[in-house]
């Protein structure tokens, strides 16, 4: 092995990057992490995280990866803060780039999440956190006995809708068209939903606020061009999410909609040594816990699977020579 290669790099600084990191460098792999300059994931753009074990009293998003962050760092694991620009698993050393700087590892976990799709709105940007969110599993509790509003027409608008109902004392769904790309059934159930008002064909101009929290969604009518004022406590924007696998799309296996795909049982990816974990294989929980998760097991994997090459070359080295 050259001495400039690295057993493992991580590449994205979300939970299952850090909890990756943890597990390799108490494995003594010396992991260096990648982690980007969007380091920390949608945790970033999280005000308060109350269903992660560990901190009965809740925790802020951004602090919550710094303790993970931190927690790596101490048992050995490298950062490098800045964003990978170009890859080849085609053979090993398997090689990583940030912009002219190229790395060489026998082993990778691609840990670089996903992306929820915005809104595009300066305001959306402004109140994250402040009412604006992207995930009702992780906030609802947030708006007991308040009034929402859920944007999107798919089967993830629908089931946030039903479950914000549980907290929520109304919830209005709004969409741009009057046909909905959600399953029927999914359709149904919320529209059976009596605390769920439907609101189309409408888009959400602006998010309004007061004290600096979202008080009120400005929607407007694509029929008519008209303008109301809807009051909400909360905004879920639930148009869906985007894996951040650009860069890999062209070397790894993966679905439809560009999430990586893994061995059955595993996290390894169709290259050898090239290991997935968290959202960029995970398009239906997209949780914190399940993403440090997959993070422990890749980091796992590739202890395996290092171990399993290094005795391999000793088996090779020790063999006597023909001739």
């Amino acid at each position: 092995m050259n001495g400039d290669t690295r057993e493992l790099i991580i590449i994205g600084g979300g939970p299952s990057g850090y909890t990756a990191a943890l597990y390799a460098a108490r494995a003594n792999l010396q992991p260096l992490v990648i982690e980007g300059f969007a380091w920390g994931g949608q945790l970033m753009i999280t005000s308060d995280v109350e269903n992660y074990p560990g901190y009965p009293d809740g925790i802020m998003g951004p602090a919550m990866m710094q303790d993970f962050r931190r927690q790596a760092e101490r048992f050995g694991a490298e950062f490098l803060t800045d964003d990978v620009t170009k890859v080849d698993f085609t053979e090993h050393p398997l090689r990583v780039w940030v912009g002219d700087n190229e790395y060489t590892s026998e082993s990778v976990i691609v840990a670089t999440g996903a992306s929820a799709r915005q809104l595009g709105l300066e305001s959306e940007r402004t109140l994250q956190g402040r009412g604006v969110s992207y995930c009702a599993v992780c906030d609802a509790a947030f708006f007991r006995d308040k009034q929402v509003v859920v944007v999107g027409g798919g089967d993830s608008a629908m089931e946030e809708a039903v479950f914000l109902t549980k907290f929520a004392t109304k919830v209005s769904l709004v969409h741009r068209r009057n046909e909905f790309r959600a399953s029927q059934i999914m359709l149904d159930r919320a529209r059976n939903n009596e605390k769920i008002e439907f609101l189309t064909p409408y888009v959400v101009d602006e998010v309004l606020a007061e004290n600096g929290q979202t008080a009120a969604v400005r929607l407007r009518d694509l029929d008519t061009d008209e303008t109301r004022e809807v009051p909400a406590d909360g905004l879920f924007v639930a148009v869906g999410h985007d894996p951040n696998t650009k860069l890999f799309l062209e070397q790894l296996d993966h679905d439809e909609a560009g999430y990586l795909v893994t061995k059955p049982g595993s996290t390894e990816t169709n290259r050898e040594g090239v290991f997935a974990a968290g959202d960029v294989v995970d398009h239906t929980y997209r949780q914190a816990v399940t993403a440090a998760g997959s993070g422990a097991m890749a980091a796992l994997d590739a202890e395996r699977w290092l171990a399993a090459r290094e005795g391999h070359a000793a088996t090779a080295l020790a063999a006597p020579r023909e001739g």
